[in-house]
Parts: structure tokens; sequence; C-alpha cells
């Protein structure tokens, strides 16, 4: 089970990024992008889905497009949240309870490349990250 002490973990080796604390939680940018964050219980998800958020620890992160939010749904729809809401297309839900530290770094790394610029995604490729 991963913790947000290993998001942090896996945040820190991305250039540029930034932790915030937000009125939801922690979030973390790429020169003000939003790339991943903890999600709260907003009266506007779904009830179903609300009540998860509330009961764990559930991370959304940016996705490169909405069919690999999908497919991720449909591969582990246990750990996956079908939806919160459609602000902030594409992106995708997962309690942190169903993801293993390896799973969760390739997640957030992958976010953090569909938010940030190329001279930072050049500069950790050539970091040998």
């Amino acid at each position: 089970m991963a913790t947000l002490d290993d998001l942090r973990r896996t945040t820190v080796a991305l250039p540029g990024s930034e932790e915030r604390a937000t009125t939801g939680g922690a979030a973390w940018f790429v020169r003000g992008k939003l790339f991943a964050w903890e999600c709260h219980p907003w009266p506007s998800i779904p009830a179903d889905i609300r009540e998860t958020i509330a009961a764990e620890l559930v991370v959304g992160v940016k996705v490169a497009d909405r069919l690999d939010a999908l497919a991720l749904v449909q591969m582990a729809p246990n750990v996956f949240l079908r939806t919160t809401t459609t602000w902030g297309e594409p992106k995708v839900a997962f309690r942190m309870a169903g993801i293993d530290h390896e799973h969760l770094a390739e997640l957030v790394t992958d976010a953090w490349r569909v938010q940030a610029p190329k001279y930072l995604r050049r500069e950790f490729d050539d970091g040998g990250s």
C-alpha cells in the first residue's frame, strides 16, 4: 500500500515539482500546473464515489488522454474510480490502499510529464532518473 510520503518521495525527484496545501489537501504542481492531488469529497462528486473518498485516501492524477483513464478503470475497477468530476479532464483518481509503490511512482511521473514543459522533461530524462 502506497502512502502520501511515497508520493512525496516521487515528486521530490521531478524537476520543478512543488507541493502546496489546498482546501482539499495536498496538491502537486509543475510550473503552476496541477498534476497530482489528494481528493476531497466535494458535493459535486457522485455520492458513491464521495463515500469512498471520505472513507479512505484517494489521489487524483492527470493523464495524457481520457482513454488512458478509462483503460486504468477497466483494468482495476476496485482501485481506480470511474469518475470524480468533469473538471480538469483528463484525469483519474485511485484508492491509495490499492496501489503499490512502483505503480504510484509510474502514475505520478506520467502525470508530471503531461503537465511539465519540454525543458523540464528533458532535464529529468537527461538526469538518468
